[in-house]
């Protein structure tokens, strides 16, 4: 006869406790100690500043790598700052320019009876009805957004798909708060839209990351190892989300936001 479950120890706890960062700042920190952790991780979103605990870490695990990261964490909280004080929402006649591809692209703006956007000469050619709202300037810009990380996507997944045990069930590209990609029971990726908006081979070593998990669904050495065999800058890769990724994720929320009626 099986034991029965004891849900204590699959419990979820949260807390939120103040940080002091250098130089006198405090900063809200929310502590979730998850049971599924296998390790302590810190992480910067559009909602503030989160550390994930293992059941086993103790107290003074969690102060030791909070001081470890303290100055990571104060350049994060003050990239997300500048971000959203920056980022000007999206709407009809938006004088750009706008984040694709590591770079940017200007915008031309134009009326007809459609609304649409695409590329021309390097600039983004958006055409709207002469009534739209600034929710249609949105909804085009998402889905502009989507069809670059589409083709993006189709370029490069043909070249990997050999190595691998599997194909892919589906790809699914949309907005993710806290992550970049997954990969499902199913084998369905899910990659973050903001991704289009890195320079692409960043973006590429999210889809080589997600594609390794069929290989090995783990963070194991031998996981690291295929990717390091389709990838060889990945280090640098990840390096350059933990520097940039809070300011990329926040800019994309902006320009997708809506802030009024419309």
């Amino acid at each position: 006869m099986p034991l029965p479950r004891n849900p204590a120890r699959r419990r979820i706890e949260r807390e939120t406790t103040t940080l002091a960062l250098p130089g006198g700042a405090e900063t809200q920190l929310l502590r979730v100690r998850d049971p599924r952790a296998r390790r302590l991780r810190l992480m910067v979103d559009e909602r503030g500043a989160r550390l994930t605990l293992p059941r086993a870490a103790s107290e003074r695990d969690a102060d030791a790598f909070l001081d470890q990261h303290r100055d990571w964490l104060m350049l994060q909280l003050r990239d997300r700052i500048h971000a959203q004080a920056a980022i000007v929402p999206f709407g009809c006649g938006h004088a750009g320019p706008l984040p694709l591809r590591g770079g940017s692209v200007g915008i031309v703006w134009s009326s007809g009876r459609f609304a649409r956007a695409e590329l021309i000469d390097g600039n983004l050619a958006i055409q709207l009805p002469e009534r739209a709202t600034d929710a249609t300037a949105r909804r085009v810009l998402h889905d502009f957004y989507l069809a670059q990380a589409r083709a993006d996507v189709g370029r490069w997944l043909p070249g990997y798909l050999p190595g691998l045990p599997a194909v892919p069930s589906a790809i699914r590209i949309r907005p993710l708060a806290s992550i970049w990609g997954s990969l499902a029971p199913g084998n369905a990726v899910s990659l973050d839209l903001a991704l289009v908006l890195a320079p692409p081979a960043a973006f590429e070593y999210v889809l080589v990351h997600e594609l390794c998990h069929l290989l090995q669904r783990n963070h194991s050495t031998k996981f690291w190892r295929e990717v390091e065999a389709r990838c060889a800058d990945w280090r640098g890769h990840r390096q350059w989300f933990r520097d940039n990724g809070a300011l990329l994720k926040s800019t994309l929320r902006g320009l997708l936001a809506r802030t009024g009626p419309g």
